[in-house]
């Protein structure tokens, strides 16, 4: 889920775009499990779509260049996948949540060979996703309509180098993948030197984010945290990104890359994000919550 401006296209039944015309495609509509469905053309982009559940927006793909990151969050995970390892080097990588599966083309696209798992419950998504935006053939990359809580479960000890959650709702992450028990399961997963990414979303006063910080510090000893300022600051509601390993982080780099970009973001570490979480409460199953929704005007 990010915060960007989107347009709307009809509620009602399907509309079908040819790509292979040269007029502006339309806009596809189909409901979905989670929702209305849309994915919407970027007109400066001749291939490349935007993908909205129920109005927000979920991915964004360029069919000619996956390479290509729109989303501010989605640049700052795709800049800690490029750090994960060496240039070129194969991952195997989760991604808990699919959309569009922007950052599973982008893995295949920077790193060939690398192997990778979708996690994504909604079935029906992942049938329009893989119709009208197709994978790459040669991509290796296996897509399991499950819970990603559930999914997770079902990977190997020590399989993952990364693992990324951005599993949304209605715009809501599930209170069942906000938990230690859940990151514990995650750092089974990973490898010794295995990073975990989450896209994390809320608004002031920001108590989600704080109690994320404080539950991902409870299992993994390294942490930063990646967002625009202002969300920082609690100014407004937005997407922040949590970085958590067992072993030191690249955050100079990391912070380089971040306050380079488009939408330039900061990135907080060491005394700084301890100061940030401000003491607060590691959350458990026992009293985990969904992030909480979005005003209506993050979307506008």
């Amino acid at each position: 889920m990010a915060r960007r401006g989107a347009s709307s296209g009809g509620a009602g039944g399907r509309k079908r775009a040819d790509r292979k015309s040269d007029r502006k495609p339309d806009t596809f509509s189909e409901t979905v499990d989670g929702g209305l469905a849309e994915l919407i053309p970027d007109r400066e982009r001749p291939h490349a779509w935007t993908l909205t559940l129920d109005g927000a927006p979920q991915s964004h793909v360029d069919l000619d260049d996956p390479s290509h990151l729109s989303f501010a969050y989605q640049r700052r995970i795709g800049h800690i996948a490029d750090l994960t390892a060496p240039a070129g080097q194969p991952l195997h990588v989760v991604h808990l949540g699919g959309g569009a599966f922007t950052l599973a083309r982008y893995v295949a696209a920077t790193r060939p060979r690398s192997t990778q798992q979708i996690v994504e419950l909604d079935a029906a998504l992942v049938q329009l996703v893989r119709r009208e935006l197709p994978l790459d053939p040669q991509a290796r990359i296996r897509v399991r309509s499950t819970d990603a809580r559930a999914g997770l479960g079902k990977i190997p000890d020590d399989w993952a180098d990364l693992v990324i959650a951005d599993v949304f709702s209605g715009a809501r992450t599930p209170a069942h993948l906000t938990s230690a028990e859940f990151l514990t399961d995650v750092r089974r997963v990973l490898k010794p030197a295995g990073q975990y990414v989450a896209n994390l979303a809320d608004g002031p006063p920001l108590a989600h984010l704080r109690g994320q910080i404080a539950t991902a510090a409870t299992v993994f000893p390294e942490l930063a945290l990646a967002a625009d300022p202002a969300v920082l600051r609690g100014r407004r509601f937005g997407n922040a990104v949590l970085l958590a390993s067992a072993l030191p982080l690249k955050v100079a780099e990391l912070t380089r890359r971040v306050a380079t970009d488009p939408h330039p973001g900061r990135v907080e570490h060491g005394k700084e994000l301890a100061d940030f979480t401000g003491g607060a409460a590691a959350v458990s199953d026992a009293d985990a919550r969904p992030s909480p929704a979005p005003p209506p005007s993050a979307f506008e």
